[in-house]
């Protein structure tokens, strides 16, 4: 069975989807679609600058939605009208819990499988991290940190040459970047239950917040930290394959995640440390998680498996990113509610 798969958004980011659907045997890239029919063009598929045509001439099985979130309700909505049962939703999903709320009911009631594209849990060295963990290999985790650190948010050209958007967003490091982090955080550890926010804008020429820390709190015990500022780097080749340093602290050892996306173990008590996860060595994005998220997905529309980061399921990640900000307002810690 081949998989006839639509696009519509064709950025910067596209390019990765793109690829990646060219990568399946098992997937027809049917169309592309953007207000700029140029960029569409480029894609090297069926161009289209209207989406209700795109739809009706190529009957997809599934949409592939990469755009910015004030665009996702409209063409959520319209991929429902056209009867598609599969999309994937770039995130952050929506403009808001209000409106991500109700186009999830809508999905649901049409009977489609509506995916958010959060894809850096589907990053290698999460994915080993996460095993590591599973099978006790550091003990019961009491601590985690992630310092962001992509370099990419100095002076006044600041994301102009790549994502230009990103200089106006009234919300930036959390409702743009650190949204990756929530959900990495929950699928390692577990629902989060109060955060503790403190964030600052530093480049002046960007609207957002570029810089703060994040406490979350765990249900299972486990205490985090994000401890983010987009102006400063990390020892990597490519600072914006991991965008930063992790490290994961259990009673039993310690996993180290450093900017080159290799992971290694240290237990309790001892000095050496053994290699979990080799150094990455994909030149594209993210250790080419955005072809481990499509290919997940694709797997479960033909029978294998279940989908991780349902639109329901990311309602919390709006909820911790909601609370997040409530709670640098107040200065004090907040407690996420459902």
């Amino acid at each position: 069975m081949t998989i006839r798969v639509a696009c519509v958004g064709a950025g910067y980011f596209s390019q990765f989807h793109f690829g990646s659907w060219a990568r399946m045997k098992n997937v027809a890239v049917v169309g592309a679609c953007d207000q700029n029919i140029e960029r569409a063009a480029a894609t090297g598929v069926p161009a289209f600058g209207d989406l209700g045509t795109m739809l009706d001439s190529t009957t997809p099985d599934l949409l592939d939605i990469i755009l910015p979130p004030p665009a996702h309700a409209e063409t959520v909505r319209a991929a429902l009208a056209a009867g598609i049962k599969w999309i994937i939703c770039q995130k952050p999903f929506c403009t808001d819990m209000a409106q991500a709320q109700v186009i999830t009911a809508e999905a649901e009631a049409a009977g489609a499988t509506l995916v958010i594209h959060e894809n850096f849990r589907f990053q290698p060295w999460y994915r080993a991290i996460k095993a590591e963990i599973d099978t006790g290999a550091v003990g019961k985790v009491l601590n985690a940190t992630f310092r962001l650190r992509p370099g990419d948010g100095q002076g006044p050209r600041a994301y102009l040459d790549r994502q230009p958007y990103f200089q106006q967003m009234p919300r930036f490091l959390i409702h743009e970047t650190a949204v990756h982090w929530i959900d990495t955080f929950q699928y390692l550890f577990g629902p989060t239950d109060s955060v503790y926010a403190d964030l600052r804008r530093i480049n002046p020429v960007i609207a957002g917040e570029d810089a703060g820390h994040v406490i979350f709190d765990h249900g299972s015990g486990v205490r985090a930290l994000f401890d983010g500022n987009r102006l400063l780097d990390h020892a990597a080749d490519n600072t914006r394959r991991t965008m930063g340093e992790a490290l994961i602290e259990g009673t039993g050892g310690v996993l180290t995640l450093t900017g080159d996306g290799q992971v290694m173990r240290r237990a309790f008590g001892g000095s050496k440390t053994v290699e979990v996860l080799a150094p990455d060595t994909w030149d594209g994005f993210g250790g080419d998680c955005v072809h481990a998220l499509n290919t997940h997905v694709v797997a479960a529309m033909q029978g294998a498996g279940t989908v991780e980061n349902l639109a329901r399921d990311y309602l919390s990640v709006i909820a911790v990113k909601d609370a997040i900000y409530r709670s640098t307002d107040a200065g004090q810690r907040v407690t996420v509610t459902a």
